[in-house]
């Protein structure tokens, strides 16, 4: 029924391994470009490179696609953005389009981009665009990879992605603004979105897809307790609203369920165990519907 184009690049490696999390395992051939998906609502998954996605998706070519809004801001493609997928390449899935300049520029804003100034970029659109605003006429070229060797031998500065501004720093460049944050996206176009058919299938994939970001760096706590440490062992959980708390059959003890952090288990279940916790498992979450 849907057909998906899904990125290739730095966003390749991370897709697939949410869609296996969201239990939508991808299958793809040796240096195929043309995966498959076990599930009866996916009938056709495309490898693209992200740039190209959001105008594919827009033309109703593939009903979803996922790429960084980056790209969907550069394309200026008509598409609906149903869900924010928080993941990147490395780090928290947040990846900043900056403007950059040497080192020894004087330069530390943007507006002391001096008119007339040569631009190198691979988001030309946005660019420009963003010069306007600022109403200072600059001239744009398009950089087809290794943007930073060409400042500031015969470029002024640079527009690009960064996560964490390390390559930029090792080229001895200095971050002067940010001109767009991006996130990966999960989008649609308008007649698939008003398909109903099509809407109900896509609302059940994002939902999967979701699920499974909610629950990653999480695990479920279970333990018993005696009831008269009930009200020390409440007071350490953590919860998503409040811990789930049950009788047990033929007992005074309770069953306790709760979600954790998994970076704060270690020091967690120590301080349960202390407060009259017993039986503690720890079990890993694939997904967290809400």
């Amino acid at each position: 029924m849907l057909s998906l184009a899904l990125p290739k690049g730095s966003l390749e490696e991370q897709t697939y391994k949410l869609f296996e999390d969201a239990d939508l395992t991808l299958r793809k051939p040796n240096r195929g470009y043309n995966p498959t998906i076990d599930d009866p609502r996916i009938s056709r998954v495309k490898i693209l490179r992200p740039q190209e996605i959001p105008v594919f998706v827009a033309s109703g070519d593939f009903d979803l696609g996922i790429s960084g809004h980056d790209w969907v801001t550069e394309s200026g493609a008509d598409v609906i953005d149903i869900a924010e997928l928080p993941y990147a390449k490395t780090g928290t899935g947040i990846v900043k389009m900056v403007l950059a300049v040497s080192d020894e520029s004087t330069v530390r804003c943007a507006r002391d981009i001096a008119p007339g100034s040569r631009i190198t970029t691979e988001f030309p659109n946005i660019t420009r665009s963003f010069f306007e605003q600022l109403g200072i006429p600059v001239e744009v070229f398009f950089s087809y990879g290794a943007t930073e060797a060409k400042v500031p031998d015969f470029m002024d500065a640079l527009v690009d992605l960064t996560e964490t501004g390390y390559t930029l720093r090792l080229n001895g460049l200095r971050i002067v603004e940010t001109v767009l944050e991006s996130t990966t996206r999960l989008f649609t176009n308008r007649a698939s979105w008003e398909d109903p058919a099509k809407r109900e299938a896509i609302e059940a994939i994002r939902t999967l897809l979701l699920g499974a970001i909610e629950a990653r760096g999480r695990v479920l706590l279970l333990m018993n307790t005696p009831a008269e440490c009930l009200d020390a062992v409440i007071a350490e959980l953590p919860a998503m609203k409040r811990p789930t708390i049950s009788q047990l059959h033929g007992s005074d003890d309770y069953s306790l369920s709760t979600v954790a952090d998994k970076a704060s288990v270690n020091v967690l279940i120590p301080q349960l165990k202390a407060a009259g916790a017993e039986d503690i498992l720890e079990l890993p979450i694939n997904k967290i519907v809400k």
